[in-house]
Order: structure tokens, then C-alpha cells, then sequence
């Protein structure tokens, strides 16, 4: 995976959310990339975000489109990556 890819990973979350915190750790550990690489963008802090993902969080975007939402789907990643 390349840093420009890295670097277009989305994870929309939300604080408190244990479903976002166990997506956030999968991602990271699937991809081999520590998760501070990530962008994370907290859905409660942007009403655009809010409104768009209210409870579907968490959201694994890139390149903005949305790649899995709420578990993370591994293989749907590397397919989209083409890792």
C-alpha cells in the first residue's frame, strides 16, 4: 500500500463508540499501518458528518467512497486497495 493511500483512508467514528474503537484497531492491524496514519474525523464535531452518518458509524472511507461501515470487511478493503 502506498503513503498516498494511506494517506485518503477516512475512518469516521465516534467518541464513546466501542464498535469504532475494535474497526479502528482491525484497520490497523490488517493494513500494518499504525493507526495515528489514519485519518479520523469524528462525526459529532462536523454537522455535514452528522448528518450524513448519524449512528452508521463506524465509516471506512476512501478516495470518498465508502470502502465498509460497522464491522470491517478485510478482504473488501484489500480488494478496493488492490492489496
Amino acid at each position: 500500500m502506498t503513503a498516498e493511500q494511506v494517506a485518503e483512508l477516512v475512518l469516521y467514528v465516534r467518541a464513546g463508540c466501542h464498535l469504532c474503537d475494535q474497526f479502528l484497531l482491525d484497520v490497523a492491524i490488517d493494513l500494518g499501518l499504525a493507526a495515528e496514519r489514519l485519518q479520523l474525523r469524528d462525526v459529532d464535531a462536523d454537522v455535514d458528518s452528522a448528518v450524513r452518518y448519524g449512528l452508521r458509524v463506524p465509516v471506512l472511507e476512501w478516495r470518498g467512497a465508502v470502502l465498509c461501515e460497522g464491522v470491517y470487511d478485510a478482504a473488501g478493503v484489500r480488494r478496493a486497495l488492490g492489496v
